[in-house]
């Protein structure tokens, strides 16, 4: 365990190479970068405080959404594990499955970074095989979070990936994506096509200042059955105070534009 520790430790894991550098404002956090490129924030002392903004708006979601409640929820893509964590503390008695592909990163962070929660397992997998893998009906929440560089792999963002999510959630559970992308936000519009030919409710989060073609950062893809959730999602978002806003509807529809789906080929 780091703790105690004001040194970085960097490691070479499957997929290059972690770092592990302290937070030099907050006592037991931490900062995960991987291959040059900040990945995960972890406070040890209180998962709830979360640094990046597209994860503290995945909890947001999380809440707005599902109701209230421990929740089962599978992640694709670990990290250093921040939200599971969070949702820990937020949901006591939560069931977690976290899928990671990179077993040493997953070594690396369950070692210097040590969980507490016993309700939270750490699968070692490609996260499509593992998705297809799950047992129908055994989530209520799907978290997506992967990411090859800066890019989805093709393979978790196609239709038949998210037919695989919509067999594995609950009735009412909640397919949530992360999406980086740049003006004219060419990926996001896809995936939106891509999730609304499965799902008859969908959604995105992000800036405004995004939506309307400034700058690059993460959107959010949030999509399930109910309705209810996404008037929910709407008015939380409204009094958040990053300017996120949803688009949907026919904002999502203007969104998409002429965007097509993506396919396994």
């Amino acid at each position: 365990m780091i703790r105690g520790s004001d040194r970085a430790l960097i490691v070479r894991v499957d997929t290059g190479t972690a770092e592990l550098i302290p937070d030099p404002d907050l006592p037991d956090a931490w900062l995960l970068r991987l291959n040059g490129t900040a990945q995960s924030h972890v406070n040890l002392n209180d998962p709830t405080l979360i640094a990046f903004d597209y994860i503290r708006r995945f909890a947001d979601v999380i809440d707005a959404v599902a109701p209230p409640g421990p929740l089962d929820v599978l992640h694709l893509g670990g990290g250093a594990l921040t939200l599971p964590r969070c949702l820990s503390a937020m949901r006591p008695g939560s069931g977690q499955r976290v899928v990671e592909l990179d077993r040493a990163l997953a070594d690396l962070v369950t070692t210097r970074l040590p969980l507490d929660d016993d309700d939270i397992e750490l699968i070692i997998a490609d996260a499509r095989a593992a998705l297809e893998q799950a047992e129908p009906a055994s989530a209520d929440v799907i978290v997506a979070d992967i990411f090859t560089g800066n890019e989805v792999p093709p393979h978790v963002s196609t239709v038949e990936f998210a037919e695989a999510a919509h067999r594995v959630l609950r009735p009412g559970g909640w397919y949530l994506a992360n999406i980086m992308d740049v003006a004219p936000l060419t990926t996001a519009r896809r995936q939106a096509a891509t999730l609304r030919e499965v799902f008859p409710q969908v959604a995105v989060v992000a800036d405004a200042a995004l939506l309307r073609g400034r700058g690059t950062g993460n959107l959010l893809m949030v999509a399930g059955d109910n309705p209810e959730g996404i008037r929910n999602l709407t008015r939380r978002i409204a009094a958040d105070p990053t300017r996120a806003r949803v688009e949907h509807g026919p904002k999502l529809a203007d969104f998409i534009r002429t965007a097509q789906p993506r396919r396994d080929e």
